[in-house]
């Protein structure tokens, strides 16, 4: 089973992106798309950061992808966050009864 991992890539260096770095970016994005990794990306509409959703069996794995990308390679996003997602649905009743959820309930 493949966990998500949230990805924030942030501090953007405006004003140096070139065609072919966003061309070396998109088919990152491809690749991991092609081998199911990919989940969602894009930038947000701020224009500061960007988000991807990346679909692996671990942390380390997931970070490995982040820094094969040549955004992150290349310092056009100087850093990132990336943090696993438990995600919340029906299926699971919302995590009610998780217990990270039980752990967080106060007395």
């Amino acid at each position: 089973m493949k966990n998500k991992y949230i990805v924030i890539l942030k501090d953007k260096q405006k004003g140096t992106l070139t065609p072919e770095l966003l061309n070396a970016h998109v088919n990152h994005l491809r690749q991991l798309n092609k081998s199911k990794q990919l989940h969602l990306c894009g930038p947000f509409k701020d224009n500061d950061g960007a988000i991807q959703i990346i679909l692996s069996k671990d942390l380390e794995t997931a970070k490995k992808l982040i820094e094969q990308d040549p955004f992150i390679v290349n310092k056009y996003y100087q850093s990132y966050d990336i943090n696993e997602l438990i995600e919340a649905n029906e299926e699971n009743n919302w995590l009610v009864t998780d217990e990270q959820t039980s752990g967080n309930l106060g007395e």
